[in-house]
């Protein structure tokens, strides 16, 4: 190819960046890469590239030469000061009109600096979540993009070329203004920290409560991830539980430190529920409870002295496993319920103009959070657009109230034995406040009032009221 042949660029040859330029590449786009270290570059281009349109820039120069103008960049690096960087030294190859596509996992807020910093330099710029993995970078994402309309349109014909396909359909969308993209990532994530942490709490449950070996597990995971539980994350399980390690032959996963590693994405995901005032407690608590996993020292010393119920189940174990899987799609069905609450927020505080139905058709595939509810949550939405909560979804609702008894029953039954399972027990608190009409926050109005005159509203009168608690 002669210079400036190549569609689009991309910086960032990692794990997800190598990925997505060979998938863009088997799509029949010309792409230029670079990477900080050249090595990297080179052994790319002689291990993995074959006879694609691929085309390496060894400096910025060169590679910045290989893209038609006006430019399209990808940047697939570590999100934070890395993205700056490869900006910075981007800018004095860039011409005003040239786009740059951040695709890491950025906080929104560095997104929304960026294109204002980049708008007053007239480049374009757009915040690409990303979701799939290796896997799904290579052969096909749910991609998230916001910012500017025409900057998506620009680059459309390639991301719709590279995601994930649904019955034909493509996994990516214009999502809206500024970090649209980024916050829409930012809570995928959040609803990624709440799927996983309920499947270890059922898994832990069976595990210690019932007693039940991995490879039997398996079993249960298999049969989950074809009924109404059907997702990426219960069907990986299955494949993890029988994996067994080499030399030993032992289950591996029985080797493996109870230590629960993040990026930030899931606290990210609380903290901004929390300023929004948006309750996302089985998200909140699948970040507490990764958190606490980091305590593994003071957690052995406490086991040794703290006493509680033996975690031996002595009920009908296949009765249990029933209820078990019923429990775990509701909770599931709260999770989403949580994270879209809180889109929906977002949507209005930020201008973002989100249509939910539009989000979850393009979670459908690909990404991480895939699964067959994410039909019935699209069919939710598509229906009623203003739908004010999930629960409120005529089938969801009735889904989530029939499987209430068996939510209550796995909670009982992880408190009787002493096994914590906070996701469910949480879940099941939200869906207890959300159809209770009276809530006691009334005395913790009153609390208020008594000890710092913050004053309290009445069901019978309009207006703010105080009251002298006590003659004193």
């Amino acid at each position: 190819m002669s210079n400036q042949d190549c569609t689009i660029g991309l910086a960032g040859l990692g794990t997800m960046g190598r990925n997505l330029v060979l998938n863009m590449a088997d799509h029949g786009f010309a792409v230029a890469v670079y990477n900080r270290t050249g090595e990297k570059t080179r052994e790319f281009m002689e291990q993995e590239v074959g006879g694609r349109n691929i085309q390496p820039g060894y400096t910025l120069a060169e590679f910045a030469g290989h893209l038609q103008t006006p430019r399209a960049i990808i940047i697939l690096v570590a999100a934070g000061p890395p993205v700056d960087a490869v900006i910075d030294e981007l800018l004095p190859f860039l011409s005003p009109g040239d786009l740059l596509i951040d695709g890491g996992n950025s906080n929104f807020q560095d997104t929304n600096r960026r294109g204002r910093t980049l708008a007053a330099r007239g480049l374009l710029f757009l915040g690409l979540g990303i979701s799939g993995g290796e896997t799904g970078a290579r052969y096909g994402p749910s991609l998230m993009p916001g910012g500017p309309l025409a900057a998506y349109e620009r680059v459309r014909p390639i991301l719709e070329a590279a995601a994930a396909k649904v019955r034909g359909d493509p996994c990516v969308a214009y999502l809206g203004g500024g970090s649209a993209g980024h916050f829409v990532k930012m809570v995928h994530n959040g609803i990624e920290y709440a799927l996983m942490e309920l499947l270890a709490e059922a898994y832990d449950l069976l595990r210690r409560g019932l007693g039940l070996s991995p490879g039997e597990l398996a079993v249960i995971f298999e049969e989950w991830s074809r009924g109404e539980l059907a997702s990426y994350l219960v069907e990986i399980t299955p494949p993890i539980l029988r994996r067994l390690e080499e030399k030993t032959g032992q289950p591996l996963i029985d080797l493996i430190l109870d230590r629960a590693r993040q990026k930030g994405t899931g606290k990210w995901t609380s903290q901004e529920a929390m300023d929004l005032q948006v309750p996302t407690p089985t998200i909140d608590t699948a970040v507490m409870m990764r958190d606490l996993s980091g305590y593994k020292a003071e957690r052995e010393a406490a086991s040794r002295v703290l006493q509680g119920p033996p975690p031996a189940f002595p009920g009908d174990r296949p009765a249990f496993i029933r209820l078990l899987g019923r429990s775990l799609y509701a909770a599931m069905v709260l999770a989403f319920a949580q994270g879209l609450a809180l889109l929906q927020r977002a949507s209005q505080v930020y201008d973002y103009r989100l249509e939910l139905a539009t989000v979850a058709r393009i979670w459908r595939g690909g990404c991480i959070i895939r699964a067959a509810l994410l039909e019935e949550i699209r069919a939710a939405y598509q229906t009623r657009p203003d739908l004010a909560h999930l629960l409120l979804d005529a089938r969801l609702g009735r889904e989530v109230m029939a499987r209430q008894p068996d939510l209550r029953t796995v909670v009982t039954t992880a408190a009787d034995l002493g096994i914590p399972a906070p996701g469910f027990m949480v879940s099941l608190a939200y869906y207890d406040a959300w159809r209770s009409a009276r809530l006691p926050a009334n005395l913790i109005q009153a609390q208020r009032d008594y000890f710092g005159a913050h004053t309290y509203e009445r069901l019978d009168l309009p207006g703010a009221f105080h009251t002298r608690w006590t003659e004193d």
